[in-house]
């Protein structure tokens, strides 16, 4: 399940990803978020909170995942993605060479820094 985290910055759709995670997730609460967010911003400034393994997102989340990343390709500028996993961290980091925007991982009691820094 995928849901708002509210209390961060209104220029910031943050997510928090927990137990199994579907396409109807992102369909529901992923997508319509970042769609508001371009047509405010035409930018892209996006945190994951991650408190469930990778394993646990459907096929279905992962094509949405992609289809998102592609369709807004140039929109990108800021995404953080919080979850305490080296090698996810390690991953999202590289991902930036590879992707418009920056993207930067964050252990979970970095969480604050990760707002801070996708906020800006």
């Amino acid at each position: 399940m995928i849901t708002l985290i509210n209390e961060a910055p209104k220029n910031i759709p943050a997510f928090k990803a927990t137990g199994a995670v579907t396409k109807e997730n992102y369909q529901t609460v992923v997508i319509p978020a970042i769609e508001r967010l371009i047509a405010r911003t035409d930018q892209i400034n996006f945190l994951l909170y991650l408190d469930t393994d990778i394993a646990h997102f459907t096929a279905g989340a992962w094509f949405e995942d992609a289809m998102l990343g592609l369709k807004n390709l140039g929109k990108w500028h800021r995404a953080a993605i919080v979850i305490d996993s080296s090698t996810i961290i390690s991953f999202t980091n590289a991902f930036s060479y590879i992707m418009p925007g920056e993207f930067k991982g964050f252990a979970k009691e970095k969480y604050d820094d990760a707002i801070l820094w996708v906020s800006q």
